[in-house]
């Protein structure tokens, strides 16, 4: 399930709200009890959106609480001695990564092997094909490991737990149950935005639901519907399309609709989806942060991302990144930081080895800023060449991203540089829909923010109501509705 569908917008939502508002009010009590009711019943409300995943990863998303939630026991400060505490931290550590390991990265293992050493009638370059591509021989008569919705997101938040226990930032949570809560906790489950303990460790049990904030949090969920539905799942079904064309015979207006179509789909995707998840937030009570910032508009690379999936990146730099000395040390050691922190963000977006690329061309490229190019970036008076140059090295990222294989991404890329010009098939592509669709992705994307009352637009409610049911409409007619990080 995810927000984007009528079956959640119109029957799984509805009932949450009312059984967390309602039983608590029927239930009386204190402010106290009145919250431990609500977080029992939104605890519920999570674990039945969870199964519509996959009723058998309760037990894997189970156990993820569990040990995180004990090994925080371990690690307290005034419990433990220090050794001891440092087990329950590598513990979790081990734990929690090598499940998101396995999960992510069995089936990639397993095509290796089996092309490297139960490949003996391939040849080399059908081999590398397979080991490229993740693709194995069979021969080892292993079935593929799905991948359980929301793995990367919530193994994350228990880390962030742990951790930030050990580093005695946080108490320990004594109620397993509103432990629970907070790593399923179903607007942030499948998608984040990932929610560090310390920043939510008080709403847990003092929070004031309702009100203003509800009304808010509608807002904000309704306007990331529509970026969703009316933008993203729009410019989807041109990018699939387009995709889906040999590239042999693709030319390059074509190949550049397509990549920028994606660059604009996946934000208003996933920003869309993380708009829900702070508006549902609201709803129930809960502060989550933002997660985008206009990532379009920015300047370098380094800004980029500050601006885009903020609530990973902050995940890196405090638990990896300041870690290993930030840039509060010599040049050589800082940009090995950089690089090892884009490694695992490429590693973390799954077993593809377009994501390991992706990554780290990111971190090269921001080495290469910090050394020498950042400089000139910042001189430049003209920073809307600086914005065309970080949107154009994004875009051409994000056919990396985008492709199967690294081989279909240079080829894509290639076709876009030569492929030349045919128009007719380019307006092809362009119905009157998919027009509007672009036009209203490239006004909301940042470049014109400065320019427009967006936060009156953002917040108000006629523009709220009519986005919702636009949304609806899109929705109950059968409108074309993947989830890009679904997958994650």
């Amino acid at each position: 399930m995810v927000f984007s569908s009528i079956i959640f917008c119109t029957i799984f939502l509805p009932l949450c709200l009312l059984a967390y508002y309602g039983i608590p009010k029927l239930a009386g009590g204190g402010i106290k009890r009145k919250i431990s009711l609500s977080n029992y019943i939104l605890l519920v409300f999570s674990l039945i959106f969870y199964a519509f995943g996959g009723v058998k990863y309760l037990l894997l998303i189970s156990l993820v609480i569990l040990i995180n939630w004990g090994a925080g026991f371990i690690c307290a400060k005034g419990r433990h001695g220090i050794i001891v505490r440092r087990i329950g931290l590598i513990g979790a550590i081990i734990s929690d990564i090598g499940l998101l390991f396995f999960f992510k990265y069995f089936n990639l293992f397993i095509a290796i092997i089996e092309n490297i050493f139960y490949g003996d009638k391939l040849s080399i370059s059908q081999k590398a094909h397979g080991i490229f591509s993740g693709v194995g021989t069979g021969a080892l008569g292993i079935e593929q490991i799905v991948l359980p919705v929301g793995i990367s997101f919530f193994t994350f938040q228990a880390l962030s737990y742990v951790i930030d226990v050990y580093r005695d930032q946080v108490e320990i949570q004594s109620n397993l149950l509103f432990f629970a809560l907070y790593i399923s906790c179903f607007p942030q489950l499948i998608a984040g935005p990932i929610v560090h303990y310390k920043d939510i460790a008080e709403q847990l049990t003092d929070r004031n639901p309702g009100g203003e904030d509800f009304v808010d949090g509608i807002k904000r969920f309704c306007f990331g519907l529509g970026k969703k539905v009316l933008i993203a799942n729009t410019l989807a079904s041109t990018v699939d399309t387009i995709w889906a064309m040999d590239l042999k015979t693709l030319d390059s207006s074509t190949a550049w609709l397509g990549a920028i179509c994606y660059t604009f789909q996946i934000y208003y995707d996933f920003s869309g989806y993380s708009d829900m998840a702070i508006g549902l937030g609201k709803m129930f009570g809960f502060n989550f942060k933002e997660n985008f910032n206009f990532p379009y508009r920015a300047d370098s690379i380094k800004e980029f991302w500050r601006r885009w999936h903020i609530s990973l990146s902050t995940w890196f730099r405090d638990y990896v990144y300041i870690p290993l000395g930030g840039s509060r040390c010599s040049m050589a050691r800082n940009c090995f930081n950089i690089f090892i922190v884009f490694l695992l963000t490429g590693i973390w977006h799954g077993a593809n080895w377009t994501f390991l690329v992706w990554g780290l061309v990111y971190g090269l490229l921001l080495i290469f800023e910090r050394i020498w190019f950042g400089k000139i970036l910042e001189k430049n008076p003209l920073k809307f060449l600086n914005r065309f140059l970080i949107f154009t090295v994004v875009t051409l990222l994000w056919v990396v991203f985008r492709a199967e294989t690294i081989m279909e991404a240079g080829r894509y890329i290639a076709r876009m540089f030569t492929g030349g010009i045919n128009l007719l098939n380019l307006i092809n592509q362009l119905s009157g829909l998919n027009v509007i669709a672009l036009f209203l992705a490239v006004i909301f994307a940042g470049f014109f923010q400065a320019h427009i009352k967006w936060k009156f637009i953002r917040n108000n409610g006629l523009v709220a109501l009519v986005l919702l049911a636009l949304s609806l409409l899109f929705l109950v007619n059968g409108t074309y509705n993947p989830f890009i990080y679904y997958q994650f």
